[in-house]
């Protein structure tokens, strides 16, 4: 075997966390090993550095496709150590003209129609003013109706006279403001743990806990479907990352069994509710596995906080499971509760640790009084109207049903306020979300990279305001759509 062979080899076994003996045969696949695309660019970064002449491969370069085989790699490796070394091109001067910001910008040239960005009027609520038209809205994260309420807006209005626009000063040196511990408190009242503390923005809460707790002796074993804050937060911090098959326990287990001996801590990390596919973590599995192989357990509730379980506690109230038994909860205050930023909740001991050591918290600045009171006033009106969840799922119910009896694909959606339309292609998603603007239904395509291009859709949230007028005339659309496509 040639030196660049063992050091693929190596290369693959450190990044996948396997022996090197267990690297074998010749059908088998990269993406067999569980690898994902960051995990083939920590692999072609760790060949470059000892290999310069492979300098100029990229993820996605043909011999890095999750589809090829080790064996075929290996070889082609092998016969590029062959290759005399290219000198590598100077970047010209001037930060636009980074090879990714002119791509992208180019790419955005020749797509000038992308429905993105685009202003609307007045509150973002189940429908929205946009160009003077008033059009269904499913673009907006306000599952409960509740943004643009009187109650919230009086609370708002009192804490800016009250404490001004900010709290101007990190809250541990002098910016805490008694509204901040009081909504701490009660989140954490509400979901049923000791204690919470705020983050001025969600998805920096996931980088900040994971990229500070976790190190070089540790693994965060993540979903594979898991939001980017996530994966980015892994990449933060200097422990292992490995992702498992999408809600698939079976793979979970196995991969606990073989990696627990190996690390000091693992930590499974998942989401209540997955926010692009609008299905859910088999929370009850995830507590009985992450028991037995003695691992921490971090959801991230951005999107089951306040749509699942009694009055929005979230997902463990779903499951009828102890919150005590997951380590890390996680959630955000900008979909349900309408505000900005993030906590995290659980052991007062944690809590407290956190609350002097976190990065993201010590070094930030507090969140301003009036987000803070726009939480804490939309968590009072959801604990007094436990009916609102009953209400939000029947409108999503409604959705789900009909946009699947059209025969569009769905993909995993149950039970959650989530109802993606999978076009499987970027250009009809956009397209999709074009005619169906023209329908009045306002709703935004996902696609690359957001998402995988063979996944590229549409993704209606949906509120507990939008009447079922409001979901037929949205049905409606899509049937004459669906007509004429099957036509053509």
């Amino acid at each position: 075997m040639s030196d660049i062979e063992h050091d693929l080899l190596q290369g693959i076994a450190q990044i996948g966390m396997f022996q090197p003996e267990e690297i074998h045969g010749p059908d088998l696949l990269i993406r067999d090993l569980g690898f994902d695309s960051l995990m083939v660019m920590d692999l072609i970064s760790s060949m470059t550095k000892k290999y310069p002449l492979l300098g100029d491969l990229s993820a996605d370069h043909e011999l890095f496709r999750d589809d090829v085989a080790v064996d075929t790699l290996r070889g082609a490796l092998r016969q590029l150590t062959g290759v005399p070394v290219a000198a590598v091109p100077r970047q010209r001067a001037g930060i636009e003209r980074m090879e990714s910001v002119t791509a992208f910008n180019a790419f955005l040239d020749a797509s000038p129609h992308l429905p993105y960005f685009i202003p609307h009027e007045g509150v973002a609520g189940a429908r929205v003013s946009v160009g003077g038209r008033e059009l269904v809205n499913f673009a907006s994260y306000n599952y409960l109706d509740s943004n643009g309420a009187p109650r919230i807006t009086d609370a708002v209005r009192a804490a800016v006279e009250t404490y001004g626009s900010s709290v101007s000063a990190s809250r541990i040196i002098g910016g805490e403001i008694p509204l901040h511990r009081e909504l701490e408190r009660e989140i954490a009242d509400f979901i049923g743990v000791d204690d919470a503390v705020l983050q001025v923005g969600g998805h920096s809460t996931n980088v900040n806990v994971l990229g500070h707790l976790f190190g070089e002796n540790d693994l965060i074993l993540h979903d594979s479907l898991a939001h980017n804050s996530i994966i980015q937060g892994a990449l933060l911090s200097d422990a292992k990352r490995r992702p498992f098959h999408h809600n698939d326990m079976g793979h979970l287990a196995r991969e606990l069994k073989r990696l627990r001996p190996r690390f000091r801590n693992i930590v499974v990390v998942v989401e209540g509710v997955y926010s692009m596919d609008g299905d859910i973590c088999d929370l009850p599995e995830l507590v009985k596995l992450k028991e037995e192989h003695d691992v921490f357990l971090m959801v991230d509730e951005a999107h089951s906080f306040g749509t699942m379980g009694a009055a929005g506690r979230g997902i463990c109230s779903h499951f009828g499971i102890s919150p005590e038994r997951v380590d890390i909860l996680m959630g955000t205050l900008s979909k349900s509760f309408n505000s900005c930023g993030g906590y995290l909740a659980g052991n007062r001991d944690f809590v407290r640790y956190l609350r002097y050591n976190l990065p993201g918290f010590v070094f930030s600045v507090g969140m301003t009084p009036a987000n803070t009171a726009a939480a804490l006033e939309s968590l009072r009106m959801s604990a007094a109207n436990p009916q609102w969840q009953d209400e939000l799922h029947a409108s999503a119910a409604r959705l789900l049903a009909g946009v699947r009896a059209l025969g569009y694909d769905t993909g995993l959606s149950d039970g959650t306020p989530i109802v993606p339309l999978i076009t499987g292609d970027t250009a009809r998603a956009v397209e999709l979300s074009k005619e169906l603007d023209a329908a009045g239904v306002f709703v935004a395509p996902i696609t690359y990279p957001a998402v995988a291009e063979a996944e590229a859709r549409l993704r209606f949230f949906v509120s507990r305001g939008h009447s079922p007028a409001d979901i037929d005339h949205t049905l409606s659309a899509l049937a004459s759509l669906r007509e004429k496509q099957l036509a053509a």
